[in-house]
C-alpha cells in the first residue's frame, strides 16, 4: 500500500479515533478534566481529517477551510487540557485564534493563496502547542516521565509548524492545498501521524502517574484530618528515627482530647469531627518541617520530630494547648472543658521499634492525665529524669 497523502489521512483519522476513544473511557473511570479536553481534541482532528479527504473531489470549503479550522480548534482543546492538568488559568484571549481562522474564510480558494492558507493555520497550530508546552515546564521534574514526554512532544510539534509557517516564505515553494501537493504537505502529513501517537502515549502516561499518584497520597491519608495515618506513619518513621543521636535528639508527643465525649453527646459527631479537623490544621501550623504528624485514631495524634529540645517541646505543647482551649470553649462548650493532654518522650538514641516508643508516649499520656488533663508531660529519656 503506497503511503500517498489520502493513505496518510486515513492512517490519522484512524490514530486520532483511537485516541479519542481510549481518552474518553479513561475519563470516564476517573473524571479527570484534562482527559476529556483531550478526547475532544483527538475527536476534532478525526472529523478534521476526514473532511481534508473531501478536497480531492472538489469540495474545497469543507476540505480546506474547514478541516484545517478544525485542527486549529484541535490545538486549543490540547492547549485547555494541559491548562486543567497543570491547573493554570488561561486567559479568554487564546479564543481569537479561532477569529483569525473564520477571517482566512475570506481568502479564495485559488492555488496563489496557498501559501498564506497554510503559513496562518501552522501558526495558529504553533501558538497553542508551544504555550502548553511551556506550561508543563515547571511539571517535568515534579510529576512523571510521561509529563515530560508530553512536554518535549508538544514542544517538537510545536516547532515544526512554526517551521512550516515560516517555510512558505520561501520562494518557488510548491504549496497546493487542494490537491496535496508540496513536499511541505506530504511531510506535514507524515509528521501529524506520528504526533498523534506520540502525544496520546504521552497523555495518557501523564493522567496514570497522576492517579497513581493520587491514589497512593489516600493510601496514606486519614479521610477526616488529611494528616499521615498509622501505616503511614510505620513506614516513614524508620527513615526519621535513623536520625536520632546525642548530638541531635528525637521527640515524640501524643496528644488526646480531654473530654471529647462530651462534645459528640452534646453538639453531635460532625461538632466533633469539626474539632477533629481544627486540631489537625493547629499541628500543621506548629511542627517544624521534617517533623511527621498523624492521627492515630478516635481523638489521638502523634508528631514525631527530630532534632528537639525539652523547650521546643513545650513551646510547641503549649501553644497548641492554648489554641486549642480557646476553639473549643468559643464553638463547643460543654460543662467539662475540652482540653488537651500531652505526653511528650525526648530521647538520644533509635528506639527498638516505633511501637515501643508509642507505648512510652501513652504512659506519659496516662501520667498527665492523671495529673489532672489539660497538660503537658515530659520525660527526658536522655537522663531517665523527668521535669
Amino acid at each position: 500500500m503506497t503511503l500517498d497523502p489520502p493513505t496518510i489521512l486515513a492512517l490519522t483519522v484512524a490514530l486520532a479515533a483511537a485516541a479519542a476513544l481510549y481518552l474518553a473511557v479513561e475519563w470516564r473511570s476517573v473524571r479527570e478534566p484534562s482527559l476529556l479536553f483531550w478526547s475532544a481534541g483527538f475527536a476534532t482532528i478525526t472529523l478534521g481529517s476526514t473532511l481534508a479527504l473531501l478536497r480531492s473531489s472538489g469540495f474545497l470549503m469543507i476540505g480546506i477551510w474547514f478541516a484545517n479550522g478544525l485542527l486549529v480548534a484541535a490545538h486549543l482543546l490540547f492547549l485547555l487540557g494541559v491548562a486543567r492538568f497543570t491547573q493554570v488559568r488561561l486567559s479568554r484571549l487564546w479564543w481569537l485564534l479561532l477569529v483569525a481562522w473564520l477571517g482566512m474564510l475570506m481568502l479564495p480558494a485559488d492555488l496563489p493563496w496557498s501559501k498564506a492558507m497554510l503559513g496562518v493555520q501552522s501558526l495558529l497550530v504553533a501558538l497553542p502547542t508551544l504555550r502548553a508546552s511551556f506550561l508543563l515546564r515547571p511539571h517535568g521534574k515534579s510529576l512523571s516521565i510521561g509529563a515530560v514526554q508530553l512536554r518535549y512532544v508538544l514542544l517538537i510539534h510545536g516547532v515544526f509548524y512554526l517551521a512550516k509557517a515560516l517555510s512558505v516564505l520561501i520562494p518557488g515553494t510548491l504549496i497546493d492545498l487542494a490537491a496535496f501537493k508540496g513536499e511541505i504537505i506530504q511531510v506535514s502529513l507524515v509528521e501529524g501521524a506520528m504526533a498523534i501517537m506520540l502525544i496520546a502515549l504521552s497523555m495518557t502516561g501523564s493522567e496514570r502517574y497522576r492517579r497513581e499518584q493520587q491514589i497512593a497520597r489516600l493510601a496514606a491519608r486519614d479521610p477526616l484530618t488529611a494528616l499521615y495515618n498509622r501505616r503511614a506513619l510505620d513506614l516513614r518513621a524508620p527513615r526519621l528515627l535513623a536520625q536520632v543521636s546525642p548530638a541531635q535528639p528525637g521527640a515524640l508527643l501524643l496528644i488526646d482530647i480531654d473530654n471529647f465525649k462530651g462534645v459528640n453527646d452534646l453538639y453531635g459527631h460532625t461538632a466533633g469531627d469539626r474539632l477533629l479537623i481544627a486540631l489537625s490544621e493547629m499541628i500543621r501550623s506548629v511542627v517544624p518541617r521534617g517533623a511527621l504528624a498523624a492521627r492515630l485514631g478516635g481523638d489521638e495524634f502523634v508528631i514525631l520530630l527530630t532534632p528537639a529540645s525539652s523547650e521546643q517541646i513545650i513551646e510547641l505543647g503549649s501553644s497548641l494547648r492554648d489554641q486549642f482551649y480557646q476553639l473549643a470553649a468559643q464553638t463547643v462548650p460543654t460543662p467539662q472543658p475540652v482540653t488537651l493532654s500531652i505526653g511528650a518522650n525526648l530521647f538520644d538514641q533509635p528506639p527498638a521499634s516505633l511501637t515501643a516508643l508509642i507505648e512510652q508516649g501513652d504512659t506519659t499520656l496516662y501520667e498527665s492525665k492523671r495529673g489532672g488533663r489539660d497538660s503537658i508531660r515530659l520525660v527526658d529519656r536522655r537522663t531517665m529524669q523527668a521535669p
